[in-house]
């Protein structure tokens, strides 16, 4: 029969339970990597859907162009979402009701509220795998920075009096 002394048991569980640990730590730090590449990846197709439809913007109500241009200059950054979206909301605010109903804008800011979700979702899952203790006090993000939700506020016009007036609906 073998006997194995009791150091050496010891030294068995706590090197499996270090093994099974560092198993887990890369397990979790190769998914936040794969998470934030999800959201990297979702965050450049939400600029090219805001690049479209200011496109379109600039070109049906082309006294906007300096302002397009502005709004296109506003840089979409993973830790500073906010600066775009107000960026957006101010431009969307100036334009004219026909703008709201043409086909082209409407699929184009379609096209935004689309990747806008894919964006978000990918920002809550990489939110919450970042948020565990474990996740947090091993460090396994490393230095990435945490990303923020974009938030447009502003995604069809305000009704008017008029189309109060006249039993319409601005849906949103």
């Amino acid at each position: 029969m073998i006997t194995i002394p009791v150091w050496g048991f010891i030294v068995a569980v706590v090197l499996i339970l270090a093994i099974v640990a560092g198993v887990w730590a890369s397990g979790m730090a190769s998914r936040l990597n794969r998470l934030h590449i999800r959201t990297d990846s979702a965050r450049v197709s939400l600029e090219g859907a805001l690049h479209s439809r200011s496109s379109v913007v600039a070109t049906l109500q082309p006294e906007l162009g300096q302002d397009v241009a502005h709004v296109n200059r506003v840089a979409l950054r993973a830790t500073d979402m906010g600066a775009r979206s107000e960026a957006e909301n101010e431009l969307l605010s100036e334009l004219d009701s026909q703008v709201w109903t043409n086909p082209n804008f409407l699929e184009a800011s379609a096209k935004v509220d689309l990747a806008a979700r894919f964006y978000n979702d990918a920002v809550s899952d990489t939110l919450s795998v970042r948020s565990r203790p474990l996740v947090r006090v091993l460090r396994l993000a490393g230095r990435a920075p945490l990303p923020e939700y974009y938030e447009a506020l502003l995604s069809s016009p305000a009704p008017s009096e008029d189309s109060a007036d006249n039993g319409g609906s601005a849906e949103g």
